[in-house]
């Protein structure tokens, strides 16, 4: 028994978002249900694509999102198609959903008229803009999210004007942020409907997950250290930290307080021109001038080092130091693998694949990957005796 077992989902979802929500619950446990389209989901044709031998491709996106999940093909645009899957609703724990109001309501899942239905329902509707979001912009996709919730125009953060555009967080990053926050608030709906036989709906707005995520923008407004403006980088939370080249790739340095700087001399062994800094100088004397100061003077050697190594004696120092790693790089990481966060599944295309699981670990409930992604109908039999 783990977390969610005995529970029935059925999932809706036809983006990432939905699907990541419901590949969370089915890690614990829940018997989800995904409910596609004729043809299958749009998601089964989202690159990048994996072929075999013989040019059968899958989408690692599928792939990855759908793992422990079962599939039944519903037409909803016909009333057999809606009747089968109120039929499914009925027997179900919750519904989770990622369409826009108008596709809802068409296809009988609008939130009054489904708790009308079934009361006992836990119904989880994500939408761009929460559900009463303006209707030309419910067909949002994650890059708009992305911008309407601030964190395209932070990110990257601390980059040099100079420097070309550089690439963001990867494109449904969005989605994930929204599908973990949609899962722990069905999580917590499903521990009151244990409690008191009672449903609720749960109106996820993406753009409002991205704000809640926007500590470094938005903190700094609210307490004061930083007016709002239309300058990207005023938002940037200053200081010498920045990504510098190694021998063998990149490390990452943040550096803000006078016992980084302190655990940074003694990591160079004290440098001559490090002396020309004051102890205070990151809290109290941080200009333009001796941040550019400080990179000129740590790039060269910085360039000689390790990745790994130097940043491991540097977190010992109390520096803030961490190695630029590369998906390789996870991969192949100690602590990852110690932890078991990434799990194998025999895939017919796909082969042999680690999948990334979740940061968390619980004693009782361990998230372990047992069936791989569905084909669209495979358990039809099962679904719909």
């Amino acid at each position: 028994m783990t977390a969610l077992s005995g529970l029935t989902i059925v999932e809706t979802a036809e983006r990432v978002c939905g699907e990541w929500t419901g590949r969370l619950l089915a890690d614990f446990g829940a018997d989800v249900i995904k409910v596609e389209r004729p043809g299958g989901s749009p998601t089964r044709r989202f690159g990048p694509h994996v072929t075999d031998a013989h040019g059968q491709g899958e989408s690692a996106i599928f792939a990855y999102c759908n793992t422990n999940k079962k599939s039944v093909v519903l037409d909803l645009n016909t009333a057999d198609g809606r009747a089968a899957l109120d039929r499914l609703l009925a027997r179900a724990d919750a519904l989770v959903d990622d369409h826009d109001p108008r596709w809802a309501a068409a296809a009988g899942l609008d939130p009054v008229a489904l708790r009308a239905r079934h009361g006992a329902l836990v119904h989880c509707h994500i939408t761009p803009f929460g559900l009463h979001g303006p209707q030309d912009r419910q067909r949002a996709l994650p890059i708009n999210i992305a911008a309407a919730g601030g964190w395209a125009w932070h990110t990257p953060s601390e980059s040099d004007p100079a420097d070309p555009p550089v690439m963001g967080a990867g494109r449904f990053m969005q989605d994930y942020d929204t599908g973990l926050d949609a899962a722990i608030a069905t999580s917590a709906a499903l521990l009151r409907q244990r409690r008191t036989g009672k449903g609720q709906s749960i109106a996820i707005s993406e753009v409002a997950v991205q704000m809640s995520r926007a500590d470094v923008v938005l903190g700094r407004v609210l307490a004061g250290d930083d007016e709002p403006g239309h300058s990207r980088r005023r938002y940037d939370m200053g200081g010498p930290g920045d990504v510098f080249a190694c021998a063998d790739g990149h490390v990452h340095l943040v550096m803000m307080t006078r016992n980084h700087w302190t655990g940074l001399k003694a990591l160079m062994d004290h440098p001559g021109w490090a002396a020309e800094f004051p102890d205070d100088w990151l809290e109290f004397h941080c200009t333009p001038e001796r941040v550019a100061a400080f990179r000129e003077a740590f790039r060269p050697w910085m360039k000689q080092q390790n990745r790994n190594a130097i940043s491991e004696r540097g977190q010992k120092l109390g520096v803030p130091l961490v190695p630029v790693n590369t998906a390789a790089d996870l991969l192949a990481n100690a602590q990852y693998r110690h932890r078991g966060f990434f799990q194998s599944l025999a895939h017919p295309v796909l082969g042999v694949q680690d999948y990334p699981t979740v940061p968390y670990r619980m004693t009782a409930s361990p998230v372990r990957l047992t069936r791989l992604a569905p084909a669209p109908d495979a358990d039809r039999a099962e679904v719909l005796p």
